[in-house]
């Protein structure tokens, strides 16, 4: 038997991306720059729009494999914030993009590139894993940002158990 581990975790991870797509999407305009929580270095790291875009500058970087020469994709900036926040359509536009690329590279996976060693300076796991913890990662966010919509009374959320058709 032959299991297509790729597929397998595309489907789940898709599902994440899915998730965050509908807080987004049903987040409303007067809580784009609200807190998630206070950022002691600047407050805009924890507004909304920074984390879902927190999101998906680390699953962009993480589906490349190496942190060396990577920059997403313009407008958006490495290393510093931007000038001014980023809009729903921008993030979403990203997400987007994201979301493409996560499913062609999971959907394709070889057993090789499955097993290639991905260093970074805090870990250097597997390509597989490091996909499975990013995927972890846009399910926390995704968590964070629809209980922060549900406190404010934004309704339209529910579970994605398998990555959508299309987005």
């Amino acid at each position: 038997m032959t299991i297509d581990y790729g597929s397998i975790v595309w489907k789940q991870y898709g599902a994440a991306i899915d998730m965050l797509e509908d807080a987004i999407r049903l987040c409303p305009d007067h809580l784009w720059r609200a807190a998630l929580w206070k950022d002691s270095d600047d407050a805009r790291f924890g507004e909304l729009w920074f984390v879902a875009y927190h999101t998906l500058f680390w699953s962009d970087l993480y589906l490349t494999g190496r942190s060396e020469g990577f920059s997403p994709p313009p407008p958006f900036v490495r290393g510093r914030l931007p000038d001014q926040s980023y809009s729903k359509d921008q993030i979403l536009s990203y997400l987007s993009e994201c979301r493409k690329k996560c499913q062609a590279t999971l959907e394709g996976l070889t057993e090789e590139r499955a097993q290639q060693k991905c260093v970074f300076e805090w870990m250097e796991p597997s390509f597989l894993e490091l996909q499975i913890y990013a995927m972890r990662h846009v399910q926390v966010h995704a968590g964070q940002l629809s209980l922060l919509l549900g406190q404010h009374d934004v309704t339209g959320f529910d579970w994605v158990a398998s990555a959508r058709e299309s987005s």
